[in-house]
C-alpha cells in the first residue's frame, strides 16, 4: 500500500456511519496485537461527538477509559449522549459498543472560540524532523533488534499513513544498546500526505496518533525493550487530552513524553504536542497497565 492509499484508509476508518441521529458505527484497520488500537477507538469516538455538535465549536478536551479489548472483526457502534449544550459550551459522552457488550467510555467538552489570557510551557529542545532518519531508513537499521524478522513490516505497514521519526531511540532499543535511560522521548510526526481542511480531522488523527508511542517512556528507566520484545505486556487504561491552539495534523508536530511514576502494575505517561515554530497545541496524559510476564 502506498502512502497515498494508506492516507485514504486513515480518512475512511474516522469517517463513521451514521444509523440514526446520535449513534454511528465504525469498522477495525489491522493492528500489530489481536485487538483493535485504543487511539482508533478514541478517534473514531472524537468523530462521534464532533458531528454532533455544531461546526464553530471546536473540543478543548476529551477523558476516556478503555474498558474491554476490542474485537478488529467485527463493527463498533457508537451511542452519543448530548449532555449539555450551553451558550459557549458543549458537553458529550459517547459509549464505544460490542457485541453487547461497552468497551470504552468517552467524554468531550466543546467550545465556541473566545480570547482570553495565554501563556503556555516552551517547547523543550528537539533536532529538525528532515534531519532524522524515515520509519523506514530507521527499521532497515534497527529492525534486527526486535524477535521476530517479519515486526519491522507489521509496524510499517500499521504506520503507513504516517511520517513519524525518532527524535530519541524508543525502548527496544535503548535496551539492547545501553540500558536504563530517563523517562522521556520525542518524535515528530504528520500524516503521510495532505488531509482535507476539516479541523475536526485533524483533531481526530492527531487523537489516532496520541496512543502510538506515548507509554514507551514508562518502560525507558527499567532498560526493558516493550512490547515488541514481549518483556513487557500491558494495555492502555485511560486517556486525556486537552487542544489549546487550532493546528495542522499533515504539518509537523513535535510530541515530547516523559512519566514521572510507574507503581503497582500500572505507569503513567505525559505528553505535549507543540507545532513546529513552538506553540503548544495539546496536552496528554495517559495510564496503562505495564506488567512484566510471568515465566
Amino acid at each position: 500500500m502506498n502512502d497515498d492509499d494508506a492516507l485514504q484508509s486513515l480518512v475512511d476508518l474516522l469517517d463513521l456511519e451514521q444509523i440514526d441521529r446520535d449513534i454511528f458505527r465504525g469498522r477495525s484497520q489491522s493492528a500489530l496485537l489481536p485487538r483493535v488500537f485504543g487511539g482508533q477507538v478514541a478517534g473514531q469516538a472524537m468523530v462521534a461527538a464532533g458531528r454532533t455538535v455544531p461546526q464553530e465549536r471546536a473540543v478543548h478536551s476529551l477523558h476516556a477509559y478503555f474498558l474491554r479489548t476490542g474485537d478488529p472483526g467485527s463493527p463498533i457502534v457508537y451511542q452519543v449522549d448530548r449532555i449539555r449544550d450551553g451558550r459557549s459550551f458543549s458537553t458529550r459522552r459517547v459509549v464505544a459498543i460490542q457485541h453487547g457488550r461497552p468497551i470504552f467510555h468517552f467524554s468531550a467538552s466543546f467550545q465556541d472560540p473566545e480570547e482570553g489570557l495565554e501563556h503556555q510551557a516552551d517547547m523543550p529542545d528537539a533536532p529538525d524532523p528532515e534531519t532524522l532518519p524515515t520509519q523506514e531508513e530507521f527499521f532497515e537499521r534497527h529492525g534486527h533488534l526486535l524477535p521476530h524478522p517479519e515486526l519491522p513490516r507489521r509496524v510499517l505497514g500499521f504506520r503507513a499513513a504516517w511520517d513519524l521519526r525518532y527524535a530519541t531511540d524508543p525502548p527496544f532499543v535503548a535496551a539492547a544498546t545501553g540500558g536504563p535511560r530517563p523517562a522521556r522521548q520525542q518524535v515528530w510526526f504528520r500524516t503521510a500526505g495532505k488531509l482535507p481542511d476539516d479541523p475536526l480531522l485533524h483533531v481526530c488523527a492527531t487523537t489516532y496518533l496520541s496512543d502510538m508511542t506515548l507509554l514507551d517512556s514508562v518502560l525507558l528507566p527499567h532498560g526493558l525493550g516493550g512490547w515488541a520484545t514481549g518483556d513487557v505486556v500491558g494495555a492502555s487504561l485511560d486517556h486525556a487530552m486537552w487542544f489549546h491552539r487550532p493546528f495542522r495534523a499533515d504539518e509537523w508536530l513535535l510530541y515530547h513524553q516523559d512519566s514521572p511514576s510507574t507503581s503497582g502494575g500500572r505507569g503513567l505517561a505525559r505528553g505535549s504536542i507543540y507545532t513546529r515554530d513552538g506553540r503548544l497545541v495539546v496536552s496528554v496524559v495517559q495510564e496503562g497497565v505495564v506488567r512484566i510476564p510471568r515465566s
